[in-house]
């Protein structure tokens, strides 16, 4: 899928259908629960995606859809680990090529990760995963960090992180 104008259309449309199953709902890991089924059904040639949560200083399995994964990561380690410690989104077309790469699915060739910041605070990493090289660019990061805004917006993090040490 490298036809920008068709993939600003498709994240449009996700954008439309996430504030529907978001409208009302304020819970933390209800609304990361929807937004990683939406990424994964209906984000072309995807076979992971999910949320890497803070707690104690790492990065936790939290809700997703695909196969099992990785349950810990630390921070700096593996394209989530980067992301989460530099706080920027960390697109990577081979990840055989990416320094320190974590195997969690051996079918995934290519990776984007977008770190979730709430109230100036590190609270985690949305993942997407696919078993394409090259299948994310800029038109993808864009549309990803805006599902990622979206659901920021949409859900109580306070309440979810209030307890847990910061990961920075």
């Amino acid at each position: 899928m490298t036809d920008s104008p068709s993939k600003a259309n498709l994240y449009e449309r996700l954008l439309r259908q996430l504030r529907a199953l978001l409208e009302g709902e304020t819970d933390f890991i209800a609304n990361a629960a929807n937004t990683a089924a939406l990424g994964y059904h209906n984000l072309p040639d995807v076979n992971w995606a999910g949320f890497y949560l803070c707690r104690g200083g790492q990065l936790v399995l939290g809700p997703f859809q695909g196969k099992p994964a990785c349950q810990r990561i630390a921070l700096g380690r593996g394209v989530c680990g980067a992301a989460a410690g530099r706080k920027t989104t960390i697109l990577v077309p081979n990840v055989c090529e990416f320094p320190d790469h974590i195997a969690c699915d051996s079918a995934s060739k290519s990776e984007i990760a977008v770190p979730l910041i709430g109230g100036g605070r590190l609270l985690g990493v949305f993942d997407v995963d696919s078993p394409t090289i090259s299948r994310f660019d800029a038109a993808d990061q864009r549309g990803i960090e805006a599902i990622v805004a979206c659901f920021l917006k949409n859900s109580k993090c306070d309440n979810f992180f209030a307890s847990v040490p910061d990961c920075d």
